[in-house]
């Protein structure tokens, strides 16, 4: 259990929680899961789909982070969600360098960045991602999770 095992795109695995003397168990996206979704952000902006308007490609991507992290929220995740941001964030700003050959950096956060940040956005469509999606790790605690032992019967879990 110490090196951990891949079950469902999940890598389960007992660590040592810092600050702490206690174990507890992890559950991360697999590194497989992880590189999964890199290659399909990859897909969607490559050069053969500059055809495509800037919004529909954040339309496009938004759904399908989204969709993921959903998938992925009630692990240890937040972390992992904005190193998959933060990729396919370069990977757009690549996306829009190659249709716009001539474009600058001044120009492109004039033209596709809200103001003062540089936070993706284009016709009303902002870039969100994965990282919009909340992390839920535990939805059953303490005495919701019924036991064999106990002489009252556990109350319904409540989901967050």
């Amino acid at each position: 259990m110490d090196e951990g095992f891949d079950f469902l795109g999940f890598h389960i695995r007992r660590q040592h929680k810092r600050g702490t003397q206690k174990y507890y168990v992890f559950t991360k996206p697999s590194k497989t899961a992880i590189q999964a979704i890199k290659d399909k952000v990859k897909d969607r902006t490559r050069r053969a789909d500059q055809d495509m308007r800037p919004d529909e490609l954040l339309v496009s991507l938004n759904r399908m982070l989204r969709g993921w992290a959903n998938y992925f929220r009630h692990g240890v995740s937040k972390a992992i969600f904005g190193a998959i941001d933060n990729h396919a964030w370069h990977r757009i700003v690549g996306w829009i360098f190659r249709k716009l050959s001539r474009i600058s950096w001044h120009q492109l956060r004039r033209r596709f960045c809200l103001p003062g940040t540089w936070k993706l956005a284009c016709n009303g469509v902002e870039f969100t991602g994965a990282s919009s999606v909340k992390v839920i790790r535990y939805r059953c605690r303490g005495t919701k999770i019924p036991t064999p032992w106990s002489s009252q019967p556990a109350t319904a879990a409540v989901g967050g």
